[in-house]
């Protein structure tokens, strides 16, 4: 099929396969653990972590949503979002890219063509990896025999640097929202690494400029009809994920830099509880959304996008609350700049930032003021 002459060959070695979630797990906190060690460095001087991305690919972790039926291992929702804050937890950037990545593999099961999801499915079995994007207003798609003409550029997305596909959101005319599946190697897509934020400095958010591009017809796939997609649930599940891990960090550091803690015993125990509870929001938000992706009718996607915005903001607010407890009670011991401590808040506040916290708490209150059945 025309699907086959646009996806390139990855010159990375196969990935290993992961056969259970325990075994899910345990590689997530193994890669952890290493990505934790130099994460400081990283951030303080803008290191990109192409090799511990490529560490992701190789261990097979990257690959652990694709559908059984795909021959992947498809991991409960829940579980996603405990590895996704165990990997942030060791370093949020690699985490955040993460989140993307996994956002496009579900996005890839709901929207496509079954040619185009086992094309995919099997580079993401690879070791391929995925980053979405929305085409910026300018550019142009028009129809170019059996697919479109593409030229112009996307907005700025996490993780784009890092990966090899990227699933660009546009409208085809006359006013038809789809989502493209673009091959970053292609001599068509320049990347350009445009980003500066003071947070999630290594997150690989980047802009991809698209020149005289055509884009096959069987790699375009329909959006989501459902105006509660899975998709999206899934997303912001997975940012609550990157902000418990965030907040896990600061934690650690809290704990590491403190003093005395007898004296402030309330305090840690009143962070310690709402971590906790945190984590209890992701993981039943994460079983709604298992419900969701298995019966997908209206009331139980608009169940899990109650449920997971719930999780999104109340991680948000934990990551910077613990962030900010980090000096509030460890005081001048954790202000040296060489600790590099307060990375832990502007990598809370950066994530933050593409939340949209008022549309998702105008959305819960219509949602709960709705009359249910009994």
């Amino acid at each position: 099929m025309g699907t086959v002459s646009q996806f390139q060959d990855s010159l990375r070695p196969p990935a290993h396969r992961i056969e259970s979630e325990e075994e899910a797990i345990s590689t997530a906190r193994d890669l952890a653990a290493a990505f934790r060690r130099q994460a400081s460095e990283r951030d303080i001087n803008r290191i990109l972590p192409h090799a511990e991305f490529d560490a992701l690919s190789a261990s097979g972790l990257t690959a652990i949503t694709v559908p059984p039926e795909y021959e992947g291992l498809d991991v409960s929702n829940a579980l996603l979002a405990e590895i996704v804050a165990i990997i942030a937890e060791g370093d949020a950037s690699i985490g955040e890219g993460l989140e993307n990545h996994f956002c496009v593999l579900e996005t890839l099961r709901i929207q496509a063509s079954e040619d185009l999801k086992a094309s995919l499915f099997a580079r993401a079995l690879l070791g391929d990896r995925f980053a979405a994007a929305t085409i910026a207003e300018g550019a142009e798609l028009s129809a170019e025999g059996p697919g479109y003409h593409l030229s112009g550029r996307t907005r700025q997305a996490p993780g784009i640097l890092f990966a090899d596909w990227i699933a660009a959101a546009a409208t085809a005319p006359p006013s038809r929202p789809v989502t493209l599946y673009l091959a970053c190697a292609h001599e068509g897509i320049q990347v350009v690494d445009d980003w500066d934020g003071f947070g999630q400095r290594t997150n690989g958010s980047a802009t991809a400029i698209v020149g005289q591009f055509h884009v096959n017809a069987d790699t375009i796939a329909p959006a989501p009809s459902f105006e509660y997609s899975t998709g999206v649930s899934l997303a912001l599940l997975l940012k609550a994920g990157v902000s418990l891990g965030i907040a896990r960090a600061a934690w650690t550091d809290l704990l590491n830099t403190i003093g005395d803690r007898t004296t402030v015993l309330a305090r840690l125990g009143e962070h310690a509880m709402r971590i906790e509870t945190t984590a209890a929001a992701l993981e039943r938000a994460g079983r709604k959304l298992d419900i969701a992706q298995v019966n997908p009718v209206e009331a139980a996607m608009a169940d899990a996008h109650f449920s997971t915005s719930a999780a999104a903001i109340a991680a948000g607010e934990t990551a910077l609350a613990t962030a900010n407890a980090l000096f509030e009670l460890a005081g001048q011991t954790s202000a040296g700049i060489g600790l590099n401590l307060d990375r832990h808040w502007r990598n809370a506040r950066i994530h933050a930032l593409s939340l949209p916290r008022d549309r998702l708490l105008r959305t819960a209150g219509d949602y709960m003021a709705k009359p249910r059945g009994t």
